[in-house]
């Protein structure tokens, strides 16, 4: 079908659908609906690309989008040296419109255009130009249309506005900055006599207001409240009141029994209709989705959502796809609100403007509160315009159970003045905050750092709840200090929740750079949890833990562990007999798929109401005698996995025991022979030489050919020097190579067993440090040899100090990939393969050579794996130290900052290292085998 015909198409279905219901209001679409689904306008831009000729455009979309005009980042007002694209888009459309609408009233209706807007029918204009880019406005047209006959639509869309305010607001924003008619435009077609908006209060009680306006006076009327559910069994009676002549407004209340509560645990819904009738004939209906609920700000205490105090956990969404700009499907939402539901988050701050009608919808269904915010980002509209804004941000978003909260504007993006709409057209008196003020009884400050945010909070005296903080950048913020911040939250009763910012990498498509580039203005918008086409980092997984509503109090699991798991309940509306808990006890293998399921089985759910900690026991009846890990799943009265958690049951020396008697194969005699410079250790088809000077592997051969692990072991972290060597054969004919230093580690010996195995062993730390990034025993291995590896340790994905939450212990495997998490867009693959990782137990590289294992010994040891690419546009405390080797084993790692902070401004796990031994303590040695003999 051609596309031009499919706007006619739907006006059809959508007759046929509401023929005989003409008291219902009915809704034609003249442009598509979202981005999957378009109708092509006639267009015309008036400069930059593709400008100066009448062509097509899918509506809804953004011009830059479709290869017209100029891109723009918010930021560019401000570059002289920058272009700052000025166009208007000149859009056509034809519709047709039966004779059956005379004497109705019809609207024509703009979801969305950025973002001065003139609109014409027929030639004549439609009213006065809307400004403001992100705001549902209409115009009733209902005297200039052609009824039987087709109808011309002319719209003037200007990407900047005459307003200043408007661009200060919105076009001078650190976010892209778009043009075009964005979201659906549509037909809005209402009987003679109707009702021009229906709001609805509806309470957690089952009780409700709603307010009504009439589009006139002239009669006496009645009016009648129906609830069904979303199967359509009528619930309740029927509210019947009557509205007088000469009232255009009224109000509606009344009560229906039995209903259950609105919270994004339990989204329940129902359908209300509401009825205009003039005796006993209905005029018109409209049936609102609501769900009942109810929202208080408790002073000095905090918010209240049916009558349970809530704790926000959520994240700032921008409407955002890179190849479509700000034009989104349903596909899009869906997926960003089922990945922060994964995520755990609860809520969502819409920044920085009300999204799309559809956005809402589905988290009144699918369980999301929204902070629902009137544009602003660091500059507001002026008393003109602002409360045209306000008022229709109201308007469109007020019957939604999942907006519980209105944001005027962001960081500095308000006129106070303007407030005064927020009260004045909210029934249901939501809470109106300012992002990074404390007003109106909440405190919202951005980007705390740790100890500021502990004055603010915990010695505060108003519920404390940034609506951004740690800030995103790279690979920092997010889940990195995460645990820190929410724990300390979590100790005052004015804790609030908090927004992390932001949920995805805002890298726009650049449709006018030849191939595939992906564009993020430098380190403007990489910032988020999600790659833009919501490739996940590891920080994900760090936020699904630390948000779980089911937390598993600190336990150490061994093989003769009694069962008892003690859990807290961190829901708010949910008991925790309402989850299901399952176990596995596993036995791992060489790679994932190798493992085995011992034991399992399904824990009885206990009996915890929120806030509270219960005790349950696993009987895994003495299967962890023979397992290697142990999990435990938490999952939700949805079967949402909320999060797996899992402990090794062993340590890294039983796994090695097992592993060794595997490797330790056949024995043949060991040959030495020396050069001035080095010793060469020879068995079987294996060759390794050492330096005399330092002990440092100068090369490795095996059957296969040389094994470039060289240049180690070096001391990665603090200053050593070395004082000598020696080497020797043991009466049991196995080859030692000692190494003694000034300072870490005094000593280090190599031992090669006739087998071929080799072992590596130093010293355990016992000198004094404080203030060091890393400490441990670093080598060397080309980068470009390596092609993946397989290890079992803490995964899959890299760890930093300060975010080890969220990466569990298993056998993990992943190729080689030179990911800059939030800069490699056109090839984006995740986990990142370079970078540090927790708890070693073993390793595999796989090579281009040979092979290279690497088994553990030492608890808790790091492991390096390559340096990853520095970003090009570092900031913050986004870039942390890494040992100069390859290859490096280590006691301590760093931790990352954000965009805004270096990590010492965020929590204790930010810190940097302190080690300190008392004589006789028995510490850990890095204990290390090597297999280099091409053997598997």
């Amino acid at each position: 079908m051609n596309l031009k015909n499919i706007s006619f198409a739907f006006f059809l279905v959508v007759l046929i659908t509401f023929k005989g219901m003409s008291q219902n209001t009915e809704i034609v679409y003249l442009s598509g609906t979202d981005a999957d689904h378009t109708v092509d306008w006639d267009f015309y831009c008036t400069e930059g690309r593709n400008s100066g000729v009448w062509t097509t455009i899918p509506v809804p979309s953004n011009w830059e989008l479709q290869g017209f005009g100029n891109y723009n980042y918010g930021h560019d007002w401000a570059n002289k040296k920058q272009k700052l694209g000025k166009e208007h888009g000149l859009y056509k459309h034809q519709f047709e419109v039966p004779n059956s609408w005379k004497g109705k009233t019809i609207n024509i209706v703009f979801d969305g255009s950025m973002t001065d807007t003139k609109v014409k029918i027929n030639g004549k204009s439609a009213g006065d130009m809307h400004q403001g880019g992100f705001y549902r406005f209409k115009y009733d047209v209902s005297k200039l249309l052609k009824f039987g006959q087709t109808n011309v639509l002319e719209v003037d869309v200007a990407k900047h506005s005459e307003n200043e305010s408007i661009n200060r607001a919105e076009r001078q924003a650190d976010f892209w900055i778009f043009g075009g008619i964005f979201r659906p435009v549509f037909l809005e077609v209402l009987p003679e006599t109707h009702m021009s908006r229906v709001a609805i209060d509806p309470k957690m009680d089952g009780t409700f207001n709603v307010f009504v306006n009439l589009n006139n006076s002239k009669s006496n009327y009645s009016s009648s409240i129906e609830l069904f559910d979303l199967k359509g069994n009528k619930i309740g009676e029927t509210v019947n009141s009557e509205i007088n002549k000469g009232n255009s407004e009224a109000w509606i209340s009344g009560q229906f029994e039995g209903v259950k509560a609105w919270n994004p645990e339990f989204p329940t819904l129902y359908n209300m209709k509401v009825s205009l009738k003039k005796g006993n004939k209905v005029l018109h209906e409209v049936t609102e989705r609501i769900g009942f609920r109810t929202v208080e700000l408790r002073e000095h205490d905090g918010f209240y959502i049916n009558n349970e105090k809530v704790v926000f956990k959520g994240a700032n969404r921008h409407s955002f796809w890179p190849e479509t700009g700000r034009v989104l499907s349903d596909k899009h939402h869906i997926m960003d609100i089922e990945l922060m539901k994964e995520m755990n988050m609860n809520a969502v701050r819409s920044s920085h403007y009300p999204p799309d009608e559809r956005f809402l919808s589905l988290c009144d269904s699918l369980g999301l509160f929204v902070l629902d915010e009137v544009t602003g980002w660091q500059q507001g509209y002026d008393t003109v315009v602002g409360p045209k804004l306000v008022k229709e941000t109201i308007l469109k978003d007020e019957n939604h159970a999942s907006v519980v909260i209105w944001d005027h504007g962001n960081e500095g993006g308000w006129d106070f003045k303007n407030e005064d709409g927020f009260n004045l057209f909210d029934i249901q008196k939501r809470p109106v905050i300012y992002p990074w003020l404390l007003r109106n009884g909440v405190d919202t400050h951005h980007y705390p750092e740790f100890e500021y945010a502990i004055g603010r909070n915990i010695f505060g005296n108003n519920p404390f709840m940034p609506t951004e903080f740690l800030h995103g950048l790279y690979d920092g913020g997010h889940g990195a200090g995460l645990e820190d911040y929410w724990r300390n939250y979590q100790t005052s009763p004015l804790h609030a929740g908090g927004f992390l910012w932001s949920l995805v990498d805002e890298a726009v498509l650049r449709t006018d750079k030849p191939g595939t580039v992906f564009d993020g203005d430098g380190n403007h918008a990489p910032d988020g949890i999600l790659g833009p086409h919501r490739e996940r980092e590891g920080s994900f997984y760090t936020i699904k833990e630390i948000w779980s509503p089911v937390q598993v109090e600190p336990v150490s699991i061994i093989k003769s562990w009694n069962g008892r798991i003690f859990l807290t309940n961190k829901f708010i509306y949910t008991n925790l007999n309402q989850c299901e808990f399952k176990w596995e006890a596993v036995k791992t293998g060489l790679t994932p798929e190798a493992e085995t399921i011992i034991a399992s089985g399904n824990a009885t759910s206990p009996d915890a109401k929120p806030g509270e900690t219960a005790q349950i026991t696993i009987d895994h009846n003495n299967a962890l005698q023979n397992a290697d890990l142990f999990r435990f799943t938490a999952v939700d009265p949805h079967g949402r996995v909320l999060y797996t958690w899992s402990w090794p049951v062993i340590q890294p020396k039983d796994k090695a025991k097992e592993l060794l008697q595997k490797l330790n194969g056949e024995r043949n005699q060991i040959v030495i022979n020396e050069t001035e410079t080095s010793v060469v250790a020879s068995v079987s088809k294996l060759k390794i030489e050492f330096s005399k000077t330092n002990g440092e592997l100068l090369s490795i051969e095996n059957e296969k050919g040389n094994v470039s692990f060289t240049g180690g072991p070096s001391i990665a972290g603090v200053k050593s020097e070395i004082l000598g060597t020696n080497w020797k054969t043991d009466k049991e004919g196995n080859f030692s190579f000692e190494i003694n230093s000034k300072g870490y580690p005094r000593k280090m010996t190599w031992t090669l067993l006739q087998s071929g195995l080799l072992k590596f062993e130093a010293n355990p730390l016992r000198e004094h440090v404080t203030d060091i990034d890393f400490i441990g025993i670093s080598f060397n291995y080309p980068e470009e040899q390596c092609t993946g590896v397989t290890w079992m340790g803490k995964g899959p994905y890299r760890v930093w100090k300060n975010r080890l939450k969220g990466s569990n212990i298993g056998v993990w495997k992943k190729a080689y990939n030179n990911t800059i998490t939030g800069e490699s867009f056109e090839n984006l693959i995740y986990p990142e393969f370079k970078g540090y990782h927790g708890t070693l137990f073993w390793a595999t590289l796989e090579t281009k050579e040979s092979p290279i294992t690497i088994i553990s010994e030492t608890p808790n040891l790091y492991f390096q794996l390559f340096k990853p690419a520095k970003p090009k546009h570092i900031a913050g405390g986004t870039d942390p130290s890494f040992p100069d080797g390859d290859i490096s084993f280590l006691y301590e790692i760093p931790a990352i900052g954000t965009k805004f902070f270096n990590v010492d401004h965020l929590g204790p796990t930010s810190k940097k290292g302190m080690f300190f031994e008392r004589h006789g303590d028995d510490s850990y040695p890095i204990k290390l085998w090597f297999d280099f003999r091409n053997s598997n």
